[in-house]
């Protein structure tokens, strides 16, 4: 080791305080860089599990592939395996007691579609021939048929044909069925015997409102005859951008009429064949990565400026004894690699055992609220730790390389004098006359100190404005992300449906026996119909009156019409929902008068661009009237129904209502106001009783055990966990990424404070020594802070503005809402920026305070 190294090591040890600092900053930068590694790594490990647990393991199926297509798709470079899968057909349930669920649905799989597809053998063994068949057993709990192993059937297999169609039905449609009878045939009937060898899991693909119980067969390539089809699910050898290209050219070439992707699976790969979806989280991880970048590199190179401050007369001295400038250059990069090779292991073990921890609470969570199997585990692969140590070793070069070619041109003279950090010229500390007038003498010195030291005055505003940035952009993205998520929701917000098939009501008995179900923790039962209403141009959506400026013939005397949804709530339900939203429910129940809650914010899914919009469905106010119309009659007259005035305004809908379009409107009333309304010939009215359980599947069976004539049952939290699983994993990580840039920020800031005021010794030593009163150093330090804060807001806020709205636009790729500023946050982050500035000014200062003014005048460095 050469003499400069040598010098540099003793400077470390001798100035153990400011090491210390550097290296927790270096540390803290790494582990945040590895938590982000590891999220991403085991979150996408976590997602890519549940999907394949979801809808199998495979990558892009083909339809309706012929033996010969399906030798190309096996032969070709990218396939990995290949899985066959055949729907045979639809067999009538002899015995069967749930009617929405008259068939047997018979489906084939080669041995390889067996293990992609999930198929969980519970008694006996999958099928090795053609001839023999798995059972699932909800034929045995569900329908109450019983089959036992060894058993030998003989089925007429046919396809499925609504009354008057000429498509038949797959096992993704509901029954069709009308006033109680079935309107669907089996046609195309073929007689197959099998064998009874074992039963399995309720397997993927069969969803509550799929009519048929389902059976698994064997088929493999030697089986299918030439005219015969299969779907060909294959498993890449690599998953990228141009797998969707491939498969479309593959196709092409093998005239393959239908390609599909699982999507489901896809997307966790970080793959969309949307390229609004590729758009918006490109632009979002690009955002996200300068903004780790930013953080980590302003930590480090305060760390390493305010090193070389403190270094100055300690490089002269080396230069006016023969160091060359790229001996000091080095001197100073050789600093970082030290510290480097201390804090990269220990932030890297930090990071890693943070996220451990925190995976080791969420697991638990995750099973409890979102009933799945699958568990959250630490994912640590070579690539991660790859990635965290190029990151971390650009990031403190960047950081140690500005101050190291600092270091290199203070001459001797100058270094040993001391001279470069503090430049003094008339112009350069000017101050204010109303500085002094209104905040007196100790503010005016105050600021003239940060003129004097002005690298130092930077370094800590930009601090300061990194800090703002960071904290307000992740809490905005945070925001977004959820308000994404919670827009590309279906407005499913429970459980279970039920309801009449010939649309009457369910009787008060039979719901009691429902709700009283074990399980059950919340139930709303919901009447709609159906009404129109001329509404007034100036206060429809933004989108509709596009429309009209384009087309002036959609509107009316001057109003457009709207469908309205009519929502009625029973006497409980309704005045929990008017409390949540302000309304008086004295005015909603009032049948002479009738008042409605009306949900003036909508979101959907525009069909011709993709996006999921958030728009204003009507700018009316409380306390205004809403003309209600019949439905439209056969001769094109409509009659007045009544006026309903709005009661309330609001964005949240109640458990099991429906959104609605643009064009369209939901309101929700009493029971009295529908009856009063439906007397008017408003239209039907319908049904609709939701409920929430703690065991979805098992209510679902009691109700159906029932046996209620026309009674449709639908279970939908299958969707619905998906859903809170993605705003669950998202809150998680972006809350779990704002902790740690908070932590980031707050040691950045009182880093570069506590220093930069340990560096100013002498010059508060000389300000007491010409009478500065210790309550007058106080209501100076006062001063500073103050002055901190408000240049750092000044420049942090726009610069803030400038990137939460570069994260908007990204986020407008795939989905459309109004722009809008986190005022909460806003307000936070001025708060917290004159606390911590104030906390790191106090703490520094009291320790100034407490040295003697001979001592600190004496002496040149720490």
């Amino acid at each position: 080791m050469n003499i400069v190294n040598t010098l540099t090591i003793r400077h470390l040890k001798q100035n153990k305080r400011r090491t210390l600092v550097t290296i927790i900053g270096v540390i803290i930068s790494v582990a945040m860089v590895t938590a982000v590694a590891t999220l991403v790594f085991s979150f996408s490990d976590l997602l890519i599990r549940q999907a394949i647990a979801d809808t199998g393991e495979w990558h892009v199926q083909y339809q309706d592939v012929t033996k010969e297509q399906l030798a190309a798709i096996q032969g070709d470079d990218a396939t990995k395996t290949v899985a066959m899968a055949r729907d045979l057909g639809f067999v009538p349930l002899e015995g069967g007691q749930n009617p929405n669920k008259p068939y047997l649905f018979i489906k084939a799989y080669d041995a390889q579609g067996f293990a992609q597809f999930q198929v969980e053998l519970s008694k006996g063994r999958l099928p090795l021939t053609d001839k023999e068949v798995v059972i699932s057993e909800p034929v045995a709990m569900n329908a109450k048929v019983k089959f036992e192993i060894g058993d030998r059937l003989t089925l007429r297999v046919g396809e499925r044909f609504e009354q008057g169609g000429d498509h038949p039905l797959d096992q993704t449609e509901p029954l069709r069925r009308e006033d109680g009878t079935v309107k669907e045939t089996l046609q195309h009937i073929k007689t197959r015997e099998y064998t009874v060898v074992g039963f399995i899991k309720r397997p993927l693909g069969e969803t509550a409102w799929s009519p048929g119980y389902t059976i698994l067969s064997y088929v493999d390539e030697n089986i299918i005859g030439v005219n015969d089809r299969v779907a060909a699910s294959v498993v890449l050898q690599r998953v990228n951008p141009f797998l969707f290209a491939h498969a479309e050219d593959l196709a092409e070439k093998n005239h393959i009429e239908s390609v599909q992707y699982n999507n489901s699976l896809l997307r966790y790969y970080g793959l969309s064949k949307s390229s609004a979806s590729s758009s918006m989280m490109f632009f979002l991880s690009a955002i996200i990565m300068a903004i780790i970048m930013i953080g980590s590199v302003s930590l480090i190179y305060n760390a390493f400026a305010i090193s070389v401050s403190e270094r100055s007369r300690h490089l002269g001295m080396l230069a006016s004894v023969g160091a060359t400038k790229r001996q000091k250059r080095n001197s100073v990069l050789f600093e970082g690699v030290v510290i480097g090779l201390i804090s990269i292991p220990v932030g890297i073990l930090c990071g890693l055992a943070g996220m451990g921890v925190t995976f080791w609470f969420m697991n638990s969570m995750i099973q409890g609220a979102l009933w799945t199997n699958e568990k959250l585990t630490l994912i640590v692969t070579p690539l991660s730790l790859l990635i965290t140590c190029v990151v971390s070793l650009l990031t403190i070069f960047i950081s140690s390389y500005l101050p190291a070619i600092r270091a290199s041109k203070v001459s001797a003279i100058d270094a040993i004098r001391q001279i470069t950090d503090v430049k003094l010229t008339a112009k350069a500390v000017k101050t204010s006359k109303f500085i002094r007038k209104f905040f007196g003498i100790e503010a005016e010195i105050g600021l003239k100190n940060l003129k004097r030291n002005k690298r130092r005055y930077h370094a800590i505003v930009f601090s300061l404005v990194i800090s703002i940035v960071l904290f307000l952009t992740v809490s905005f993205f945070t925001a977004g992300m959820t308000q994404s998520l919670e827009l590309s929701r279906e407005g499913i917000n429970y459980d279970i449906e039920v309801l009449h098939g010939n649309g009457k009501s369910i009787d008060d008995r039979l719901i009691q026996s429902i709700v009283s179900l074990d399980g059950v923790t919340e139930y709303n039962v919901i009447r709609e119909m159906f009404g129109n209403a001329w509404v007034d141009a100036a206060i429809i959506a933004d989108e509709l009156q596009a429309k009209v400026k384009k087309d002036k013939s959609l509107l009316q005397d001057g109003k457009y019409p709207y469908d309205i949804k009519i929502h009625a709530l029973d006497d409980s339900n309704l005045q929990a929902y008017a409390r949540a939203v302000g309304a008086d429910y004295a005015q909603l129940t009032d049948p002479d008068h009738p008042a409605a809650i009306v949900m003036d914010r909508i979101h959907y899914k525009d069909m011709d661009t993709g996006k999921y919009v958030q728009t204003k469905a009507i700018y009316t106010n409380v306390g205004q009237r809403i003309e209600l119309t019949n439905s439209y009659k056969e001769n094109g007259e409509e009659t007045k129904a009544n006026e309903v005035t709005v009661a309330a305004l609001t964005d949240q809908a109640p458990m099991g209502m429906s959104p609605t379009g643009v064009g369209g409107l939901n309101m929700i009333v009493s029971e009295r106001v529908m009856n009063r309304l439906a007397d008017d010939d408003l239209g039907n009215v319908q049904m609709y009783l939701h409920l929430k359980s703690t065991e979805p599947l098992r209510t679902q069976q009691e109700i159906e055990e029932m046996h209620e004539t026309n009674l449709n049952v639908f279970n939908v939290y299958q969707s619905r966990k998906s859903e809170e699983q993605q705003i669950l994993l998202m809150s998680v990580f972006s809350y779990g990424f704002i902790v740690l840039i908070s932590a980031i920020s707050i040691a950045n800031i009182f880093n570069t404070i506590s220093t930069g005021l340990s560096l100013r010794k002498r010059e508060f030593a000389m300000l007491k020594s010409v009478g500065m009163t210790p309550k007058g150093f106080t209501k100076m330090m006062n001063y500073e802070s103050i002055f901190y804060g408000v240049k750092s807001l000044v420049f942090g806020l726009p610069v803030s503005f400038v990137v939460m709205y570069l994260i908007y636009r990204a986020f407008a790729n795939k989905f459309s809402y109004g722009f809008t500023l986190p005022w909460m946050s806003i307000l936070s982050v001025i708060v917290a920026v004159f606390v911590i500035v104030g906390s790191a000014m106090l703490y520094s200062g009291a320790k100034v305070k407490k040295e003697n003014i001979i001592d600190a005048l004496k002496q040149e460095n720490i």
